[in-house]
Parts: C-alpha cells; structure tokens; sequence
C-alpha cells in the first residue's frame, strides 16, 4: 500500500512527518489550527477527538505506523466514536439518570438535572445555560459526588460564596471550604473549594498542579472578557488542569455575540478554534455572529452546549407580564448637562483614536448618570402607587444619586439596600427583611442580582427605574423572581423617558437580545411579549382616589 508519510506516538502526542507537499496543504485545510506557514513535521494532541480525526484522514492517505501506534489510534478512535454514541443516548428524551449516592436524606436529583450530569461527565465539559430558577447549583452539587471530580474548584461572584456552601452542604454530604483572601495557604481537607472570581488571580501559581479535577464556573459569563483580564488569566489556568469543566449560565452571552468565543475558551477551546478561525467562519464584524441561530445549533451538535427553558422540564409558569411606561423627566437636570455633552460628542466625531474612545465612554456615563437622575423622583412616584397597595417591590438602578433620591422619595417604606455598597453581611440582611416582611422595598443595582435566591417567596414586581445596556442583565434580575416558589405571575415593569440615554439604550438591547436569543435558543420563535396593565392601572386609580384626585389614569 503506498504511504505518505509516517505517523508515530512519541510523549503523548502523535507527530506526522515526511509528508509529501500535496498532503500537507490538505492536512492544513482540514486541520485549521495547524499554521499555514509550517512544514516537515506536524504535531496533534493524543486525545480521542484527534485519534478519531486522524484515523479518518489516514483512510484518504495512508501513513507508515507501527503495529502498537496502529492499536493506540483505533483505540482512541473506538473510544470517540462510543462517547460520541453515549452523549446521543443521554439526550434522549427516555433517557434515565444513573443514581446518585451522597445525597441528603429527603433529596433527589430531578431526571433533567441528572441527564445533564451524566453528559458533563461523558464528555468532560458543558455549558449549562438551563432557565434562571432551574437549580444549576443543585446540578453542580449532584456532579461533584462523582469521586473523579473530587477535589473539585466551584467559582463564584462574591456576595454568592455562602449560598453556594448552603446549598451544597444541605442538599449532599460534601464538605465544602470557603476560600478566604488573595493570598495562597495550606487548604484544609475538602471536597470542594469555593473561590471568588475576585480571589483567582491571587492563587493562580497554585492551579496546575492538576489539584482539581473539576472546576465549575458559575455565571460564566463573568468571563466573558478572556484572558485579558486577571481573573481571566487565571480562570484559564484552573480549567486547563482540570479534567471537567461546568459553565453555568442561563446569560452566556451579555452583549454581542463573539462574546461565546471567550466563554468556550474555558470550557473546550477547540469547539470554535482560534480567534481567527472564528472571527473568518463566524462574525460578520469584530463583535456580530452573522448566522447566530447557526452557531447555536453547531454548539448543540458539538454537545458543549445544553439549555432547558421551565416548559421543557415541565415546569409551566404564567408568561412575564412586560410594562413599559413612559415618564416625564426633569429638563434641568439634562439640561445641565447640555454644553459638556456637545464638547464630548464633537469629540467623539473629530478627535483622535484616543480621544474618540475616552470621550465615548465618558459621554455615556454622563448622560445614563443625567438621565437617571432626571425621571428618579416620577420613578419613586410609580412605585409609591404600589407600596401604597402593600405590594412588595423589586426597584432597579445603578447611580449612587438615583438611589439617594429614592431613599429620600420612599423613606417612610423603610428600604432594604442591595447595590454595590454594602457589605456580604448587609445584603444578607437586606433579603432577611424583605422574604421575611419587614419592608416591601428593595433597591437593588442592575448588576447585583446574579445568583440571588430566596426573592421569588416574597416579591413579583420589579421595576426598572434605570437600564443597563446588556438586555440579559434585565432576564437575570426577573429570573430572580420567575422561578420555582413564585406564587403569583411576575410583572417587570420599565419605566422609560423619551429624553437622554434612554431612547439609544432600548435601541441597542434590541440588537442584542437579538444575536444572544438565537444562540442560546436556535429554532425557539420568539413569543409575543405578554403586557397586562389591568392591575397596574386599578392600583393607580385607587390611590388617585383615596388622595380626593379624580383625574383619569391614561
């Protein structure tokens, strides 16, 4: 039989050499993440993808091997191709969980969350993007009592560290430590370790060892910047040497869609390729996924990826009853603004490179800041009408000013704070207060809300008195409320002005929840926004009445 070339196993990775010109421009066009530039001998990992893949070139060109190589290949040929039938098998819809043993007593791992388990341990990583209130964390728990995975790294947001080590403890019989500070030291025996997304940097020259056998990380999309930040840099190092990898996230992608590429880098970074590949096959510039319904189905297909929505797990919950109001806002505050914004947008058109970019960021700060502030006092009045109705209230900013005219608008209602200002121990008790009535108020920063359970035993109405620019901040915040232990249908109400940031704002979270919707759910037709201002509106005639104001309620 005629040969091209050899093909040998030589410490862990199988080397091609002596391959004829002709060979080796296909073997590039085949194999994208061999450089262009490279010659003579070619390197490619010894894993089961690459076995199978090597196995199917050599059937178009046939190398020199010898007869223990030859085995080594079929072996991790065979291995692929029956992993590959497994993760069939486990999505199937008759699929049955294996059992699981280290569960509290009382406890059960639902049939979707064990399928989910047994495709993360099948074929080594996973995101699981399942609906906010679905219980990824429960998920993560159930996988870790799988000895291979132990000692296992679970990465968090901060203020989610004694949630987690909660919820693990009372659902399995882990033992769990809470990693404190920057600043390596000797690890007491556990099962799991708990890090912030704050604390890796810190402890990066200590993950690869290969210590953790598996690391999940929760909100993944906390990553979704790569490698260029610290933690980044980090989180890479961790996942590198760990033999299982979980993304959790029902948000994956907060912006534009590239941003998957970054979350994949962490989980497999061969699914997408390198950045170059991607950005050829993908984008259709630096940030937009041209076909993303089509990325979202090849990372299905990979079987990287897996989301249930509640009615796919059964799980059927009244449709988010959506309302948009428009408010007045006060001209003075925005008018205040008005010669600063015209220097920083002139700026922004005929500066330099850095100067437009400086002044792009500094013009939306200032405007979202004005704008905030402007419509906050007509914000506090909407949601007076509601606490006014013993109705409790989720209510959404981000500027320290907005909050402070809240505060001052809504103190008789006793508010519990949320934001970025207090303390693990202040939130705690913040949600204490509400769950438990003490106040039916709780302000809470856009981006605070991530992880946070307990809300939806209390409160269905959330108001958002400021936006943020990803729309899938605003999903996460109402999946604090829409999820198993919500009584009633939820109401996110968005009180919007027709002046400053807030008209490009809604402009651009169209385009965004656009390019994220079609990749986390290919095929899913878009459902008509459910709006039902019933409620709303007799709430509001009511307290026009009981003040002797007569007025119509538009």
């Amino acid at each position: 039989m005629k040969t091209y070339g050899s093909l040998t196993l030589s410490n862990g990775a199988w080397h091609l050499s002596n391959i004829p010109p002709h060979v080796a421009i296909r073997l590039k066009q085949l194999f994208p993440r061999v450089p262009k530039a490279q010659t003579g001998t070619f390197q490619f990992p010894c894993d089961k993808l690459h076995c199978a893949d090597l196995a199917w070139f050599l059937q178009r060109y046939p190398m020199s091997m010898s007869h223990d190589d030859q085995l080594s290949l079929e072996d991790g040929r065979v291995q692929f191709e029956h992993n590959q039938a497994e993760m069939e098998a486990i999505l199937r819809p008759d699929y049955q969980p294996s059992a699981r043993t280290g569960l509290r007593e009382g406890q059960v791992v639902r049939p979707y969350q064990g399928q989910a388990v047994d495709l993360c341990l099948s074929r080594g990583s996973l995101l699981l993007g399942d609906d906010v209130g679905l219980g990824k964390t429960y998920t993560t728990a159930a996988m870790l009592l799988d000895p291979a995975t132990l000692p296992a790294a679970v990465v968090m947001q901060t203020h989610l560290q004694d949630q987690w080590r909660e919820k693990i403890e009372t659902f399995t019989t882990l033992t769990t430590h809470k990693i404190k500070g920057t600043k390596p030291y000797d690890l007491p025996l556990a099962d799991v370790y708990l890090f912030r997304y704050s604390q890796l940097l810190g402890w990066i020259d200590t993950f690869d060892d290969g210590f953790f056998k598996a690391v999940a990380f929760d909100e993944i999309q906390e990553l979704r910047r790569g490698e260029e930040s610290g933690k980044g840099e980090a989180a890479k190092k961790l996942a590198d040497a760990a033999q299982f990898k979980l993304g959790l996230s029902a948000t994956p992608i907060y912006n534009y869609g590239a941003e998957i590429w970054n979350v994949m880098q962490f989980l497999d970074d061969a699914v997408l390729g390198n950045w170059g590949d991607f950005q050829r096959e993908w984008l259709k510039d630096h940030r937009q996924v041209n076909d993303p319904e089509a990325l979202g189905s090849y990372l299905r297909e990979q079987n990287i990826m897996l989301r249930r929505t509640k009615r796919d797990v059964g799980q059927q919950m009244p449709p988010i009853n959506t309302i948009v109001e428009r408010i007045e806002s006060n001209d003075e505050a925005l008018a205040s603004i008005d010669d600063l914004a015209r220097q920083l947008a002139l700026k922004t058109t005929t500066g330099t490179f850095m100067e437009r970019g400086r002044a792009g960021r500094e013009l939306d700060l200032l405007v979202r800041h004005a704008t905030g502030v402007a419509k906050a006092k007509n914000v506090a009045r909407y949601a007076r009408i509601l606490l006014e109705a013993d109705m409790p209230v989720l209510l959404m900013g981000w500027h320290r000013d907005v909050y402070d005219i809240w505060l001052d608008e809504l103190a008789e209602y006793a508010p519990a704070m949320y934001t970025g200002s207090e303390t693990d121990k202040q939130k705690r008790e913040s949600v204490r207060r509400l769950v438990q009535g003490e106040t039916n108020l709780f302000i809470m920063s856009l981006r605070s809300g991530a992880g946070l359970d307990g809300l939806q035993h209390r409160c269905s109405t959330v108001i958002f008195g400021e936006l943020d620019w990803s729309p899938k901040v605003h999903e996460q915040i109402i999946g604090r409320l829409d999820r198993e232990g919500q009584q009633e249908q939820v109401t996110a109400i968005y009180l919007n002005t027709d002046e400053g940031s807030d008209p490009p704002m809604v402009e651009v979270l169209g385009v965004k929840a656009s390019q994220s919707s079609a990749i986390v759910d290919p095929g899913r037709q878009l459902a008509n926004r459910h709006s039902d201002k019933t409620r709303i509106q007799a709430l509001a005639e009511r307290f026009l009445a009981s003040r002797g104001n007569k007025k119509e309620v538009a």
